[in-house]
């Protein structure tokens, strides 16, 4: 008896093969069509490639580890609670102790300024 797949027939198999194909060897970036590429961000997302130095974007990336998604959109007494609950350093509740209390931040870029930092 013969071991394969008995689901699909031989020609569907390859065609199944050739559709993972840059997956699996790591080719034109794991995507085969053009419409499978990531996006790029939009229109009101910064993109942080272009923005961030790799000293800076580690800071930044450090930074939002501690900001819950669920706190956002939030304000600053949500978002130093969700920074505690995942156990943030200092310098993080610190940075968050100087937002504005009536603000509401819509995502982690605009915090990262409120406190200071700027991303170019």
């Amino acid at each position: 008896m013969e071991r394969g797949s008995s689901k699909h027939s031989p020609r569907v198999d390859d065609e199944m093969s050739q559709e993972i194909r840059g997956t699996v060897q790591g080719v034109n970036d794991g995507r085969a069509e053009e419409w499978r590429q990531a996006e790029p961000p939009g229109e009101d997302q910064p993109d942080a490639a272009e923005i961030l130095d790799d000293s800076e974007g580690e800071a930044f990336s450090r930074f939002g580890r501690y900001i819950g998604l669920a706190a956002l959109p939030g304000r600053k007494d949500g978002l130093k609670r969700s920074a505690e609950n995942l156990d943030a350093p200092d310098d993080v509740l610190a940075a968050l102790d100087r937002l504005p209390g009536d603000v509401e931040y819509p995502n982690v870029h605009e915090i990262w300024e409120a406190v200071g930092r700027h991303t170019g």
